[in-house]
């Protein structure tokens, strides 16, 4: 049996640097048919992360989830061994879970910017938002067994029937003495809920004297006679109680029909109240795992997912939901301007992936294009498909599809979407804040949108103006206002918007395998894997680390820059306001990078073959290994336990790009093969 090994290098290859294999995870085995041409090796897997003011964090497949809690804008699960994950809105560091954070038991989203977590210990820890004084925890804070979290405040429950509370007191909600033989407990904005051991419920702070004006609503007011509950739960300004035979009592603001209890409702197990300020949602977990929300449906937060069943627990915040169910899955929806109904591994089977002002675009493994983060001038258009690569610009998005042509849609105020006709053959694409630009295949570009003048008024630089002659292309990238393109000798042109010298190319620039424009600086990425940066530099965006090497990738945001190395790790510099160069502890497997304003993306996979294809008898094999690591490649021609073997030349290093690796004997003697790859050192 003979096989040939080959590697992609970045010296040898110009254009396509940016990785944009389809990865797929080493459990699934990749099969070789003899009578097809083209081989299936499975769905693509990659997963989107990103950090900085927003956050999606790295679930592993399969991870198995205990319980969720709901913010206003943000989302935190606990998994079952303990440990935390957050996402959705980090403006205030709520999702940025503290390292080492472990053994927790349950958690809790304050609406105002923050996090609880209890350990099994009985102590508390939080973070996020602490301009109340609500992630200092205090010394009384001991033994606890349960906690909540209103907006800028928080209860503790401790296992001898006492709450402790602590923030934001303004309306007493913070304030209490003499609660005992308490069970269970619920923050609102500014009010809170008891339920005492023998069923009936015991309430506070904002609510009285009811005026049906903020926050005064009656939610402090517990129905005369109201007995027998189990659970409570506190919306931001209405409450609910569940009682022992399954039915719901619920009062306080009723401005969205939050606290109308839809008639015959029973048999329910559990409860969450959501909402902010004067509008309100509830939901109401029934015996046989279904769903039924009511209330508030300004952003469809009462739209239960149709067929969702087998829920195990239900969470509510301010325009979204959460649910668990029973295999430890997360299911969202609502609101998700901040990512914040963007449950765990939701973004996976994503190739290629672009990132702008308001929302960012994802490309799947089909073809298909998924959009996420609000943004009110942007809906994704029906029946999208057969693309190839993606382009984000500031409220509109343009695509590249399979047959060279260009779809575009947003806003088009400045003719940014309205791509020339007869343009046809384009291999790539790059849109500005209010301008695109196109790469043919006979390497010249094409440019429309805002910049068709140059020297103003504003946006007009001469964005959009291809300096004459320009040919030889092979990559191009878009700025706020301006424009580069790299030439296939290396070098680099820039025209547009000069305001940061950002067209200013450095003076023998050369050698360049790859380039990136922020907002008003670029990144070159050169043929020894350095990096070369100028334009604006007010936030250290243009200041490369030093000794920064073995680089495969760049991206350039407004004010910070990134770097994928070859060894799946990246690299950040530039604003760090939100922690967006802070790239997360024990991030791998990175195959491909974004930048945008406040936050960093990637995509990570787990090991995989990306694609098979039988030439005559051989088969060839492709994937993507890493620097620092190897692998090993095995067949079998049965998947019979003990089969497999290790393909001959099948082992090697990674490069952190492409590699292929051939079996020239694939179909002799066999009618079916299957493969599969392996870090080496793996038994």
């Amino acid at each position: 049996m003979n096989c040939l090994r080959t590697a992609a290098s970045a010296a040898s290859q110009r254009f396509p640097l940016q990785p944009r294999l389809h990865p797929l995870s080493a459990c699934v085995v990749a099969c070789l048919v003899a009578s097809g041409s083209l081989l299936m090796a499975g769905s693509p897997s990659g997963q989107v992360v990103s950090w900085g003011s927003r956050v999606l964090p790295y679930v592993r497949s399969g991870t198995v989830f205990t319980n969720v809690a709901a913010g206003f804008d943000h989302s935190l699960a606990l998994k079952n061994d303990g440990t935390v994950v957050a996402w959705g809105n980090n403006g205030d560091q709520q999702a940025a879970v503290p390292a080492g954070l472990s053994n927790v038991v349950a958690i809790a989203a304050g609406a105002g910017g923050f996090s609880l977590a209890l350990k099994s210990d009985g102590t508390v820890v939080g973070w996020g938002n602490g301009d109340q004084g609500q992630i200092t925890i205090p010394a009384s804070a001991t033994n606890v067994m349960a906690i909540a979290a209103g907006e800028f405040y928080n209860l503790a429950l401790t296992t001898n029937g006492n709450v402790v509370a602590w923030g934001y007191d303004l309306y007493g909600q913070s304030a209490l003495a003499g609660l005992s033989n308490v069970v269970a407990i619920a923050a609102g904005s500014h009010h809170s809920l008891a339920l005492k051991a023998d069923g009936t419920v015991v309430a506070w702070g904002a609510g009285t004297p009811k005026t049906s004006s903020f926050p005064y609503y009656g939610q402090n007011l517990v129905p005369a006679g109201l007995n027998n509950v189990t659970a409570i739960s506190a919306g931001a300004n209405h409450s609910m109680a569940l009682r022992q035979d399954g039915t719901v009592i619920a009062w306080g603001c009723n401005y969205d029909g939050q606290t109308n209890v839809p008639a015959g409702l029973n048999g329910v197990v559990a409860i969450a109240a959501g909402g902010n300020e004067e509008t309100g949602h509830s939901l109401a977990l029934k015996g046989n795992g279904t769903v039924v929300a009511w209330g508030n449906n300004d952003y469809g937060q009462t739209n239960v997912p149709a067929g969702l069943s087998n829920v195990v627990a239900i969470a509510a915040g301010s325009y979204y939901n959460l649910a668990l169910t029973s295999d430890g899955s997360i299911v969202a929806w609502g609101d998700d301007g901040a990512d914040q109904a963007m449950a765990p591994s939701k973004l996976n089977n994503v190739t290629a992936m672009s990132a702008a002002w308001g929302h960012n675009l994802g490309l799947k493994g089909n073809g298909s294009v998924v959009l996420w983060e609000y943004n009110y001038q942007i809906n994704l258009p029906a029946g999208l498909d057969n693309v190839i690569t993606v382009a984000a610009g500031a409220n509109y998005d343009l695509a590249l599809k399979s047959d060279g042509s260009v779809f575009a849609w947003g806003d088009d105020f400045y003719g940014q979407t309205d791509v020339p006709a007869g343009l046809s053959n384009v291999v790539a694409i790059a849109a500005g804040n209010l301008h695109s630009l196109a790469l043919r295949n006979d390497g010249t570009v094409t440019a429309w949108g805002a910049g068709v003048t140059n020297g103003g008024p504003f946006p007009h630089f001469g964005q959009s103006l291809v300096p004459a002659g320009l040919s030889n292309v092979v990559a191009i990238a878009a700025g706020e206002t301006h424009s580069l393109a790299l030439k296939n000798d290396g070098t680099v042109i820039g025209w547009g918007n000069n305001s940061f010298t950002q067209t200013n190319v450095p003076t023998g620039l050369g050698n360049v395998m790859a380039i990136a424009a922020g907002s008003f600086h670029n990144l070159a990425l050169l043929s020894n894997s350095t990096v070369v940066a100028w334009g604006s530099n007010y936030f250290g965006q243009a200041s490369v680390p030093a000794g920064l090497t073995n680089v495969i990738a760049i991206a350039a945001a407004a004010s910070h820059s990134l770097a994928l190395k070859n060894d799946g790790t990246v690299v950040g510099w530039g604003d760090n306001t939100f922690g967006q160069t802070n790239a997360p502890s024990g991030l791998s497997n990175v195959v491909a990078i974004a930048a945008r304003d406040g936050r960093s993306m990637v995509i990570t996979v787990d090991l995989r073959i990306a694609s098979i294809e039988r030439l005559g008898s051989d088969a060839v094999l492709r994937f993507r290994g890493f620097a620092g690591r190897q692998y090993a490649v095995e067949f079998s021609p049965d998947l019979a336990p003990g089969s497999w073997v290790d393909l001959p030349c099948g082992g090697f290093g990674g490069t952190g790009l492409d590699a292929t690796i051939t079996d020239t004997n694939a179909v002799t003697g066999a009618e079916n093969r299957f493969y599969r790859v392996r870090e080496s050192q793996t038994p």
